[in-house]
């Protein structure tokens, strides 16, 4: 390549799913073990057929979802996102907080480019999830590695400990990826109160909160009055709804921040998918109780990790929750190395805690992800017989 390359971005690691999928290549499955895919958390199934139904209505009969939309999103979902999460968390959202974005990707990267610039430090727990960390990168934005020990659960008073004075946000995913953990309400406050006494900004990304665990509320951030001076809230229609291809996150923040947002949306996206936004609010309106049977498999799901991960000699389940099982693997070998090797020699593609942890990480060359939910409890049975039987 004879043109010049920011540098950044050159230093910049590959996506990792898109890696992964790489080490397919010349490998055959045969009928009777075909491949188990555990690498990658997304749904695989497209939405519920009354949800394609519903978009299929507008593609033929709403001429504006075809068209250029407000740069912050639909008026009608920015809305049904402020009256329904108002009522959930037990606090004051309005419309104007809430900006629609192509995917919580895009929410994310969106907030950063109006919180940090190049030689700025923002601090993510490790095990981190890799596209926060490649978007810093891409940026030049220094990202502070706090580490979560044996628990997966960051502390305020370890990240207290990290702050200087190019600091600009602490960044929470719960329930977690990679690690599957869901933070307790206190320690997610207890960010919340150290960001506001030292002027941060804390993003908790709720991607997964739909599969919590825990009924109810999983924090009471925004029923303090005055919850946007310090916190932005991301979520994802993705995994609720199975609208992964439609691209439609959400950022929830002040409306100082969101006029911001607005720049950068108008200039990399001008709108989220027209079509995808419909999608989100009618899944909104309608399917609260499909979206229930959904938890409930997931949450099914999870506890067949829990109850199956004993028969793994050496191996110790570090985290499981929402998508996703953290795990530590037993042999003399880096993960990186491990899982190329699985998918060759056991017809099991997962993700290496190389691609969460910091490079040269010794924990990240034990750790392996593994995200369970699109394998049933048959195929979790099946993926334990072959992690049972794997030998190097």
């Amino acid at each position: 390549m004879t043109h010049p390359i920011n540098p950044h971005m050159a230093a910049t690691f590959p996506p990792p799913v898109m890696e992964a999928r790489r080490w397919l290549e010349g490998v055959t499955f045969p009928p009777e073990r075909p491949l188990i895919n555990v690498s990658q958390a997304a749904p695989v199934q497209a939405p519920p057929l009354p949800l394609r139904q519903a978009i299929a209505e507008a593609a033929l009969t709403d001429d504006a979802a075809h068209l250029y939309g407000p740069v912050l999103g639909l008026p009608e979902l920015r809305a049904e996102i402020a009256q329904q999460w108002s009522a959930f968390y037990g606090g004051a959202i309005a419309p104007a907080q809430v900006a629609i974005t192509s995917g919580c990707n895009q929410a994310f990267t969106a907030i950063l480019a109006t919180l940090a610039g190049e030689g700025d430090e923002v601090i993510l727990p490790t095990p981190w999830y890799f596209n926060h960390k490649m978007w810093l990168d891409m940026t030049g934005v220094q990202a502070v590695p706090l580490a979560t020990g044996a628990t997966l659960i960051p502390d305020a008073a370890e990240a207290a400990r990290l702050i200087g004075p190019k600091t600009r946000a602490i960044v929470l995913v719960s329930p977690n990826n990679p690690g599957g953990a869901e933070y307790p309400a206190e320690v997610v406050q207890a960010f919340f109160d150290l960001a506001r006494a030292r002027g941060l900004a804390l993003i908790l990304d709720e991607t997964y909160r739909d599969f919590d665990s825990r009924s109810g509320a999983p924090h009471a951030l925004f029923a303090d009055p005055q919850w946007d001076d310090t916190l932005v809230h991301l979520y994802s229609f993705s995994k609720a709804y199975r609208l992964t291809g439609h691209r439609v996150g959400a950022a929830v923040a002040s409306v100082g921040r969101l006029a911001e947002v607005e720049k950068f949306l108008d200039t990399v996206a001008i709108c989220a998918n027209q079509l995808g936004q419909r999608a989100a609010l009618w899944g909104m309106r309608n399917l609260g109780q499909w979206l229930a049977g959904e938890r409930a498999e997931i949450l099914d799901r999870r506890a067949a990790i829990e109850e199956g991960f004993p028969r793994l000699k050496g191996w110790r389940l570090l985290g499981c929750g929402a998508y996703f099982a953290y795990v530590e693997h037993p042999f003399d070998l880096p993960s990186d190395q491990l899982a190329q090797r699985l998918v060759r020699e056991a017809g099991v593609l997962m993700l290496p805690g190389t691609m969460f942890q910091p490079e040269g990480s010794a924990e990240g060359k034990r750790q392996m992800r593994i995200a369970f939910a699109n394998i049933d409890r048959a195929g979790i049975a099946s993926l334990f017989d072959r992690l049972e039987a794997f030998t190097i």
